[in-house]
């Protein structure tokens, strides 16, 4: 009599260790490149390794950014330090969600993101930028990451429903958000700092939170007031915590856009070329030139999450619980993708139509389902309209300084932060 036939196991590939037992000290000294420096030596898009002690699996690519970004696979629980996490998200944020709470509330942030509201925020920060730049020709020098958080910090609060009071007030949550965002990326002091001055910034977001649950008049479709009054999926109000923390949330990012207003005019000043198109307002111009900037320079570094189920993919098997790194910073300039990736060329992305995986600067797949930022959008529109009046508006001379963004700087930015002297009307 015949054994009864069995099934054929899948054989699975094994996944390619890095060399070195831990390497928590490279990834601070390399930054950026970490994920693809070893993926290189290694001759694969993807490689085990031991961070902080703790086992990791790191990939890079479109196939792998759309592995990442399979809705439900991932959770970003425990798929970060905390430190950055309490920086960046804070627990009982949307990011932090999933299933059912994750749609729900995605929806709520989504729905702040709506073309009006957005297309008010653009023409507060319009107004923001001209003021300010009133008083740039008066002044010796300015720090263009200093002078773009300033604007984009008091165009924000505006629209979010929590004006700032005086220039004091400005100053302190201009300082407290851009803390934040600073140290993020960091071990010690920068991460101290922002972790100390988010505490301040909390309890600012739960006195707004508090007044307008008490009856103060606000505008009823400002972000202050649908964080306050929303009803998650599990049919609670926020409680106060989450709904500071979702405050916070909305703010912050738009004060993090500097970044990338500060990239771009770097890149306006490597390539002058440039500035006759974008002060022109040519609106296909100034679409190609941000998008190459957020994929050219450096943003976030990697997206971490922890694998909700065991899963298989291209070979390889992952456990429930396993912690991917999926590298933004090498998606960007994958070979494969971007031949010339490490060239900044906007002419790239005329009529380009991207996959959703391929650029990944703020996340990839589906922003409604997924974990992509839900600002996406806004942030392209906010650094089109701040390059644009920099190119348009005013003249201004770049003096010699240090303009090298270190890779190993997270988050990045130049050096100097961008100076520039003898401001004038254009």
């Amino acid at each position: 009599m015949n054994a009864p036939h069995s099934a054929a196991l899948p054989v699975h590939r094994a996944i390619l260790q890095a060399p070195g037992f831990d390497n928590t000290i490279a990834l601070l000294e390399e930054g950026y490149r970490f994920i693809g420096n070893r993926c290189d030596e290694l001759g694969t898009d993807i490689f085990g390794t031991r961070l902080m002690l703790r086992r990791v699996v790191c990939v890079r690519g479109e196939a792998a950014a759309r592995m990442f970004y399979q809705p439900g696979r991932f959770t970003r629980r425990r798929a970060i330090p905390p430190t950055t996490l309490a920086l960046l998200q804070d627990h009982g944020s949307t990011q932090t969600l999933d299933g059912e709470m994750h749609r729900v509330r995605k929806a709520m942030m989504l729905s702040l993101q709506a073309p009006e509201s957005r297309a008010r925020l653009v023409a507060l920060a319009e107004r923001e930028w001209r003021e300010r730049m009133k008083r740039w020709p008066r002044l010796r020098r300015q720090v263009l990451i200093q002078e773009a958080q300033a604007v984009l910090c008091r165009a924000a609060c505006a629209w979010a429903g929590v004006p700032l009071a005086n220039v004091e007030e400005e100053v302190l949550r201009t300082a407290e958000f851009s803390a934040m965002i600073d140290g993020a990326g960091a071990v010690g002091p920068r991460n101290w700092l922002g972790l100390s001055l988010r505490r301040h910034t909390r309890q600012w977001a739960h006195d707004h939170i508090a007044a307008v649950r008490a009856g103060r008049p606000t505008e009823p479709d400002s972000p202050l007031a649908v964080i306050a009054f929303h009803t998650d999926a599990d049919g609670e109000v926020l409680s106060m915590d989450d709904a500071a923390t979702e405050l916070i949330n909305v703010l912050r990012p738009v004060v993090a856009v500097a970044r990338y207003i500060v990239f771009g005019a770097l890149a306006l000043h490597t390539y002058p070329e440039w500035r006759a198109r974008l002060a022109s307002g040519d609106e296909a111009a100034l679409e190609m030139f941000v998008e190459e900037v957020r994929r050219f320079y450096p943003f976030f570094p990697a997206i971490g999450g922890r694998a909700n189920l065991a899963f298989e993919w291209d070979g390889l098997r992952f456990e429930k619980g396993e912690w991917v790194l999926l590298d933004v910073y090498g998606t960007n300039r994958h070979p494969s993708t971007w031949p010339d990736g490490e060239v900044f060329r906007p002419e790239r992305f005329e009529g380009r139509q991207g996959s959703g995986f391929d650029s990944i600067p703020q996340g990839g797949g589906d922003v409604e389902h997924g974990h992509r930022c839900p600002g996406e959008t806004l942030t392209v529109e906010l650094t089109k309209s701040a390059l644009c009046l920099l190119a348009a508006e005013v003249s201004y001379t770049v003096p010699q300084q240090d303009l090298e963004v270190s890779l190993s700087r997270m988050p990045a930015l130049p050096a100097s932060g961008f100076v520039i002297e003898d401001v004038r009307p254009a």
